[in-house]
């Protein structure tokens, strides 16, 4: 164990934006025996204020799925794979095709844009977002979009994205991971968390059979299926449990902390 690659909604933090002081410990256990951390999310970097209070500037950490890349010491993007508008305007003319009630957002490498009416049940940090009534197009070209978000009031998400995927899978990468929202997420094709931490990873010289990944919705099946050691969370979808080969106990149990643990206590029995 080289490496700790975890998630954060649903995985260490819980939904009062709080991480477990147990689960703080674990990973400064790990820091101090020398194995790196980066946390890998769907949220974006403004949103990573749970990780500053527990830890902290602890390094980078790969938001939005995969497509920024953010030092928390510098608080410097240092990477953002964005989707062109092409691909945002004709995504969101396929989806309202199949879902005329669908609701969009958009967020880029400076800000956040939401149609009217997307925040009625996403939850209270869209409220940060500016509100226009129509994407301004040109705006969104200019600061790169790194994430595109369709909401459905119709559809689960697990339906949502059965809908869509055949339909926009072409233009964007799409995936969910806001449980009991319908949400999906979307970003530019290629882009996953896996594909990201393969090459942070590959840059500190570290393989994939090094490295432990926690996660707990479909947008981690990448991440924990390229990870030597993927860890699904108990209380996590089917899909992550079925790509990880690994379940880890339920955020209110700590399960990462436990994990990390055993894993740590394990590796300082072998040594002499």
């Amino acid at each position: 164990m080289r490496l700790i690659a975890s998630d954060l909604d649903g995985t260490i933090l819980h939904p009062d934006e709080t991480i477990s002081a147990r689960t703080v410990r674990a990973f400064h256990a790990a820091r101090d025996a020398g194995v790196e951390i980066v946390f890998v999310t769907g949220r974006p970097f403004r949103w990573l204020g749970p990780v500053r209070r527990a830890f902290g500037h602890l390094g980078t950490v790969i938001c939005s799925n995969g497509a920024l890349v953010y030092d928390l010491e510098a608080e410097l993007v240092l990477d953002a794979k964005t989707l062109g508008t092409g691909a945002v305007r004709d995504a969101r003319s396929l989806i309202l095709g199949l879902e005329p009630g669908a609701r969009f957002a958009a967020e880029t490498t400076r800000g956040l844009y939401l149609e009217p009416d997307f925040v009625d049940d996403v939850g209270h940090h869209l409220l940060e977002g500016v509100v226009p009534a129509r994407f301004p197009m040109r705006r969104l070209g200019e600061e790169g979009v790194v994430k595109f978000m369709a909401k459905s009031l119709r559809y689960t998400a697990d339906e949502f994205l059965e809908a869509v995927h055949p339909a926009v899978g072409h233009l964007v990468a799409v995936t969910h991971s806001a449980p009991g929202v319908a949400m999906l997420e979307m970003a530019r094709p290629g882009v996953n968390k896996a594909v990201a931490l393969e090459v942070y990873a590959a840059g500190r010289g570290i393989a994939a059979e090094d490295v432990v990944a926690f996660g707990d919705m479909p947008n981690d099946v990448e991440m924990l299926g390229w990870a030597g050691h993927g860890y699904a969370m108990g209380s996590g979808h089917a899909l992550a449990k079925a790509a990880a080969g690994r379940v880890a106990g339920s955020l209110a149990d700590d399960g990462v902390a436990r994990v990390l643990e055993d894993l740590l206590g394990a590796r300082a029995a072998r040594r002499p």
